[in-house]
């Protein structure tokens, strides 16, 4: 998976016309902005060759007709012409600079806006890193060319056209030699910008690849020594090292030449504008400023064409970057909320499976003719192999995915009629792998229900049985968590998404084996705590250690999609079926790790 978000990342599309009007069109709300600053960009690129052209004027009109006065007034002109371009500079920098921001905030505003509404499958089925890459790396670089490369490509064709202007009022003979040169100049500029592109690429791949070996190598340490494939490691590692050490020097190697192929192109055209103007003057056609000014000219448009060929490089990756960050926002969410649903309604807790069928690929199916009548205020505990489908009858009733056919119904309506928000606001999840946000142990808690006092918290962490570890803690409620709460035990970390549960308080609780990764002490605490908020309240266990449940009113045991038992743990137990032999294996177990092997027979 890694190899192929590389290589996608690395992908560099064909322009794409539709796909750039689309990039435009993000500059719409700030019209007013790119105009300005493009504007500014075009004075300051037509005083730019304005000076070339006044230097001319300094040489023919000041030094060679030795005219003082005439030489102070073109000088006090040129110096207050470049004070009025200081001020143009400073307004498209402001300006670009402003610009790009606001786009930058609004594409990832858009984009983090549009995950919020798609739905769980989407993040089941894409990585992680291809969601933050389009977010990042993806919207920094369309902002980039919308605005500096823009502004570049403005800047640049401005310059070319005042300066070729200005050549043809000097000398029109001259200014078509260098008309001439001007489009090799830009198709060697743009094939050499093309080809470092390219290595470049092919290098910072190498380098992702690089540093994903690196860092498997260094968190899978201990099984790359217990294999003694230490060798092969440092082979692997050293084939990538010397793939990208190969593209690094074909890119330095190119830019290196980049530069001077351009200077010698330019350099026979001063050469030719010299021997041609010399000749010229001779008979007066054109004066010594107006050589000097065509050189300049020439010189000054080095820059300008170089910029052209890197934006023209530049621009087929920002288009692959578009393509995949609009690929994001042009993907509708597989659940909708209906024109006319009901945003505003009290789940009491009755819940209906009628014949669903639901799969999360064609043709193979998770859950058939699935039906299930829960009343409110049971709890129902969902038992059985990996993969029998208990998670997605839960994920169903959170309404995460809806059945290709059949009915859910909560309180005898149509659950679709509804709308997500009023559905899972109103149900409280711990999951068996709980996730903390960044900051403390109080804001995690409180974020089941942010209006929530402190001692609102307080009194939901006593009833989920966390209150007497986080007040063991050195700040108490205000220790700070952690990234993904790593500062705390996964125990730890149970208890605070049981109390955030309880802070919420939900009509209906699910439990995903949330006590399968934690030692038997905490384990009797989130049961505890589990008993406090299901009193009353409509709940599913998914349960892993069988003791959490053998007080539910109902045990299911699913297995292919189906409920193949069903009862309370003792009716369950006197069947002597699957679930019994499940139990006891479970139980034997479990004595086992106490004390010793039991031997039979």
């Amino acid at each position: 998976m890694m190899d192929e978000i590389i290589e996608e990342e690395e992908y560099t599309s064909q322009i794409n016309s539709r796909t750039l009007l689309r990039i435009l069109e993000l500059t719409k709300p700030y019209r007013l902005w790119v105009a300005g600053f493009l504007l500014t960009i075009m004075l300051v690129s037509g005083l730019d060759s304005f000076f070339t052209y006044l230097s001319k004027r300094i040489i023919d009109e000041g030094i060679v007709a030795k005219d003082p006065n005439t030489l102070f007034r073109i000088s006090l002109i040129y110096g207050s012409l470049i004070i009025l371009q200081a001020l143009f500079v400073f307004g498209f920098i402001y300006l670009a600079g402003v610009l790009g921001e606001r786009i930058r905030y609004d594409l990832r505003k858009r984009m983090f806006n549009h995950l919020q509404d798609l739905s769980l499958s989407y993040f089941n089925q894409t990585p992680v890193g291809w969601i933050m890459s389009r977010v990042t790396s993806d919207s920094e670089r369309v902002s980039e060319l919308v605005t500096w490369g823009l502004l570049d490509s403005t800047w640049g064709l401005m310059n070319i056209l005042t300066a070729s202007t200005f050549m043809i009022l000097i000398n029109w003979r001259l200014a078509l030699i260098v008309m001439a040169i001007i489009p090799i100049l830009i198709f060697v500029a743009i094939q050499f910008r093309k080809k470092i592109l390219v290595e470049f690429r092919l290098s910072r791949k190498f380098n992702s690849k690089i540093t994903a070996a690196f860092n498997e190598n260094i968190t899978g340490v201990r099984v790359v020594k217990a294999l003694s494939h230490e060798e092969e490691s440092m082979n692997e590692f050293a084939k990538l090292t010397s793939q990208m050490y190969s593209s690094s020097y074909r890119a330095a190697w190119l830019s290196a030449l980049f530069l001077p192929a351009v200077q010698m192109i330019s350099a026979l055209a001063i050469g030719s504008i010299v021997l041609y103007g010399g000749l010229q003057a001779r008979y007066g056609m054109i004066t010594i400023g107006g050589i000097q000014a065509f050189v300049a000219y020439i010189t000054f448009m080095m820059w300008p064409i170089q910029d052209l060929a890197r934006v023209y490089a530049e621009l087929q990756h920002a288009i692959a970057s578009a393509e995949r960050m609009f690929s994001l926002l042009d993907t509708n969410p597989e659940v909708l909320d209906r024109p006319d649903s009901i945003s505003d309604w009290k789940i009491r807790g009755d819940i209906e499976f009628n014949n669903v069928n639901f799969a999360y690929e064609d043709d193979v199916p998770v859950l058939s003719e699935f039906t299930l009548k829960v009343s409110a205020g049971e709890m129902i505990a969902l038992v059985g192999p990996t993969g029998g489908g208990k998670s997605t009858i839960v994920n169903l009733m959170c309404r995460f995915f809806e059945p290709r056919s059949g009915v859910i119904t909560i309180n005898g309506i149509d659950y679709t009629k509804l709308t997500q928000e009023a559905i899972q606001s109103r149900i409280g999840v711990v999951l068996q792998t709980p996730h903390l946000f960044s900051g403390t142990i109080k804001d995690n808690i409180r974020y089941g229900r942010l209006e929530a006092s402190n001692d609102d918290v307080e009194q939901a962490s006593v009833l989920a049985g966390a209150h007497e570890f986080i007040s063991s803690l050195e700040n108490g409620y205000d220790e700070q968590v952690g990234e993904s709460g790593n500062m705390l035990s996964t125990g730890q970390k149970q208890l605070i998404s049981l109390a955030r549960a309880v802070l919420s308080q939900p009509d209906i609780f699910i439990m995903d084996e949330a006590t399968s990764s934690v030692d038997t002490l905490t384990e009797s605490r989130i049961q505890k705590g589990m008993e406090n908020l299901m009193k009353g309240r409509t709940s599913f266990v998914i349960a892993h250690r069988l003791s959490t449940i053998r007080k539910a009113n109902r045990i299911l045991y699913i297995e292919g999609g189906k409920i193949v038992e069903t009862g309370t743990h003792s009716e369950l137990l006197n069947k002597r079926n699957k679930y019994y032999r499940l139990y006891t294996q479970q139980f034997r177990h479990e004595l086992e790790l106490e004390y010793g092997p039991i031997y039979t027979g």
